[in-house]
């Protein structure tokens, strides 16, 4: 179906136009059948229309009874009800997610195709007359020409019913994280996880801001979502792909990291030191009961790593506890331990199964670029605009592993470094609102954070106005001795969420092990 000029463009048309009522009714006004050059995009578009007219909402699943009915009747050339039948109808369900389908980007690229359409159209009826010499009808159809109803440079009216529809659609978008995490790390950050959303981690040196950064790009893959990372020079692919597999495994690569490992989990500090009387509680006796040292403030400021597993390995009969309603949302948490033994390091067999099985068997949509000298933001809107040409890749989330590393424009002259980076972070903050997808990155803190336990927002490095373009930011947070390093606790605490209440005191503790490439495996206040 798609024309070699344009190769996806209009495929997505008509799959927006069956799948989405909400782009039918934004389209409806702007729509004329020359729009499409292709003939079957043009039939397909014109079943849609019709229904839409008659029951004001898209097809969706109808479309193949209405495919049937016209087969039947004789409408339809063999050969082209064999492409629509392979081509659309067979691709349905994987080319539509109610939760991932991106309107609003769809819209954009829609009303500059029939703007572009239009206009090659309108010269092309002009260029005929004046050629045949029908001069007058020429400026005459020149004086009458009408710009695409939604395209560049028409603006909104906001009492116009267009308006509405789009407002509605934002409200819809807006509220469906592209990124979901569950519980409290859930509530803590995933209604900054969204379309146009722009998200920055900020934290010094070896914090696991790229382990993190993996993380989200891992889950937004497995829900459904189109990733593309872009690795900016700090690992070589081949670091990037060996990290990827050791998520998925949960297995180190290296032998020294086997054995018998401890991972964290979430427990209640009332549960350790046996003061809690609710009758949900999961164990009946505590931990800590017997040293009168320990009090639920020094619980989650001084419990080490060696004195957690004396513990453990004490009371193999304890079992952690997090059952009642209040522990989501007071400071309880306290870490406590599982055990999972590893025999051998992850080998080329057991990679070669794991990989197949999670990205290939599932159809999962991650794309890796990676630079090993400079990249600019200009590069990446080029890549992906190359990947939605060739491949039918439309990017939901961009990770770009990290900022710092970005170069700028190669056609910018900016001579301050301060100013570079502004122009770096405004340059990534348009992508996300040009594509309306959501950009997450990662940047360095500067020397002061070393020394100090939590992050503020004084601890910006280079230039403060990269708070001014991002949509959240989070400090990524550990003490300085590294007694939560060694636990498997990393703090992260809000320090620029827009359109929102935040306070830099406002912190989860995420529990994680990196050794099985793992910086997320539960959370708590």
């Amino acid at each position: 179906m798609p024309t070699d000029d344009n190769p996806g463009i209009e495929r997505h048309i008509v799959i927006g136009m069956i799948v989405s009522t909400d782009y039918l009714k934004q389209i409806r006004l702007a729509w004329n059948t020359k729009f499409l050059e292709s003939t079957t995009a043009q039939r397909i578009a014109g079943w849609c229309i019709e229904y839409f007219d008659k029951y004001e909402k898209a097809p969706f699943t109808n479309i193949e009874g209405i495919f049937l009915d016209k087969l039947r009747k004789g409408q339809i050339p063999e050969d082209i009800a064999e492409e629509i039948e392979q081509n659309i109808l067979g691709s349905l369900s994987e080319s539509y997610d109610p939760d991932k389908f991106n309107v609003n980007y769809l819209l954009d690229q829609t009303f500059q195709y029939f703007s572009e359409r239009h206009l090659l159209q309108f010269g092309s009826e002009i260029q005929s007359l004046v050629e045949s010499g029908e001069l007058l009808e020429a400026e005459q159809l020149v004086g009458n020409y009408k710009a695409v109803t939604g395209g560049i440079g028409e603006g909104l009216d906001l009492a116009s019913d267009l308006a509405l529809e789009r407002v509605m659609a934002t409200f819809s978008a807006t509220s469906k994280p592209v990124i979901r995490y569950p519980k409290e790390l859930g509530k803590f950050w995933n209604d900054q996880l969204v379309r146009g959303g722009f998200v920055a981690l900020l934290a010094s040196e070896k914090r696991g801001k790229s382990f993190l950064l993996l993380d989200l790009a891992m889950r937004g893959v497995t829900q459904k979502a189109n990733v593309a990372f872009f690795q900016a020079g700090d690992m070589t692919e081949s670091q990037q792909l060996r990290r990827i597999a050791i998520y998925v495994a949960r297995k180190p690569v290296k032998e020294k990291y086997c054995g018998r490992l401890y991972l964290p989990v979430r427990d209640c500090i009332y549960n350790q030191l046996d003061t809690c009387d609710k009758a949900e509680r999961e164990c009946n006796f505590g931990i800590f009961e017997d040293v009168s040292e320990w009090t639920a403030e020094t619980l989650r400021t001084d419990i080490t790593f060696d004195v957690l597993k004396e513990r453990f390995l004490k009371e193999p009969d304890y079992v952690p506890c997090y059952n009642c309603s209040e522990y989501s949302n007071k400071p309880w948490g306290t870490p406590w331990f599982k055990t999972e033994d590893i025999n051998q390091p992850l080998d080329l067999e057991e990679t070669k199964e794991i990989w197949t099985k999670f990205f290939i068997d599932n159809d999962r949509h991650f794309r890796l670029s990676t630079h090993a000298q400079t990249l600019s933001v200009s590069q990446i809107r080029t890549i992906l605009d190359i990947w939605e040409k060739q491949y039918d890749f439309i990017a939901d989330i961009v990770i770009i592993d990290y900022a710092d590393l970005l170069e700028v424009d190669p056609s910018v002259r900016i001579a301050e470094y301060r100013h570079k980076q502004n122009h770096i972070w405004r340059g990534m903050r348009r992508l996300s609102e040009e594509r309306d997808c959501l950009v997450v990155t990662a940047t360095q803190a500067d020397a002061q954070s070393y020394t100090q336990n939590s992050l503020k927002l004084s601890n910006f490095s280079e230039d403060k106005r990269k708070y001014s373009h991002v949509t959240a930011s989070y400090g990524l947070n550990q003490d300085p001795g590294g007694r939560e390093k060694k636990l498997g606790i990393l703090r992260l605490n809000e320090l620029v969420v827009r359109e929102d209440d935040f306070s830099i005191s406002n912190e989860i503790r995420v529990l994680q092990r990196l050794q099985i490439g793992r910086p997320y495996l539960g959370a708590f206040r």
